[in-house]
């Protein structure tokens, strides 16, 4: 497609000197096939989905209706309040967020997705690197009870291309190993896409 409106332009330097007329037409093309370049790029920063997919945070409509969900968020507000927090294990391979938390009687959809600080406590799949035969995020979608506190700061996650809040845990209980869907039933997981919900992408 542009070989012949090249050929075109280079063709008024080859009546001159050949082997300057050569060196100018090899400049010339280097500097369309940049320019070219620079365009694609330019086009594929703007589309960019993060390092391992997903375009926004948004939950369908599925997350905040329908019979399932209300049924889980109506237990959910029954739950005892207290100084800790409820949290869903998300695992991501590569990635270096924990999962979301939320307050006793806070539905999932106002959930916070986290990074853990294990300055005073490790996180609740830690230990299983250390030995137990288990491997690291082998408790997706775990549900713990969780104490500790937001630090205040965030942290930047290259791998997701996220900002994402820190937590600093001092202690976790198992709840479930199987607590059931998280967001909405039928949501579908896989360890190499981001989750369902996110902080907005960073650029």
């Amino acid at each position: 497609m542009f070989v012949r409106p090249l050929a075109l332009f280079v063709q008024p330097f080859m009546n001159r000197d050949k082997n300057c007329a050569k060196e100018t037409a090899k400049d010339i093309v280097l500097i369309f096939t940049a320019l070219v370049g620079s365009f694609f790029l330019a086009s594929c920063e703007t589309t960019s989905t993060g390092s391992l997919g997903g375009t926004s945070g948004k939950l369908p409509a599925a997350a905040y209706s329908g019979a399932a969900v209300q049924q889980r968020n109506a237990q959910i507000i029954r739950e005892q309040p207290g100084n800790h927090y409820i949290g869903r294990r998300w695992w991501v391979d590569g990635t270096r967020f924990w999962g979301y938390i939320r307050k006793p009687g806070q539905p999932w959809v106002e959930s916070s997705l986290i990074i853990m600080n294990e300055s005073l406590a490790r996180q609740p799949d830690r230990i299983s690197e250390e030995g137990e035969g288990r491997t690291h995020g082998f408790d997706h979608n775990f549900e713990y009870r969780i104490w500790g506190s937001f630090t205040g700061a965030t942290v930047y996650d290259p791998n997701s291309n996220f900002l994402i809040p820190e937590f600093r845990i001092t202690r976790y209980e198992l709840i479930s190993e199987r607590p059931g869907f998280l967001f909405y039933p039928g949501e579908r997981y896989n360890p190499r896409k981001l989750p369902p919900k996110h902080p907005p992408l960073q650029y």
